[in-house]
């Protein structure tokens, strides 16, 4: 199952996608809500991650588009250091649990 990623900062995109990559994870990361909505319409993404940074307008707008699109779970994100055991904590768990492996 992919996620997608979506975070104002490209440099913890990055790092967050480096870490779901290692562990096996299909990911993909954008940074504008242009890319993400793009990338949903696809209908390839059952998991998005909207980062801490992301608008409240913004992020209700996602998650109504992404349940428009095939969209399993969305997950609220606000990274703390370090960021690897964060994601592993806190997003790869939930990414499982989505796809049915949890």
């Amino acid at each position: 199952m992919r996620t997608l990623v979506l975070g104002r900062t490209p440099a913890r995109v990055t790092e967050v996608l480096a870490t779901l990559r290692a562990d096996g994870f299909d990911a993909e990361g954008v940074s504008t809500d242009e890319e993400a909505r793009e990338l949903l319409e696809s209908e390839e993404f059952g998991v998005l991650i909207i980062g801490g940074g992301v608008e409240q307008d913004s992020r209700a707008a996602l998650k109504e588009f992404a349940g428009k699109h095939r969209v399993r779970r969305v997950i609220d994100g606000a990274l703390t250091k370090p960021f690897d055991a964060y994601v592993r904590r806190e997003f790869e768990p939930l990414i499982r649990e989505a796809a049915g492996q949890g």
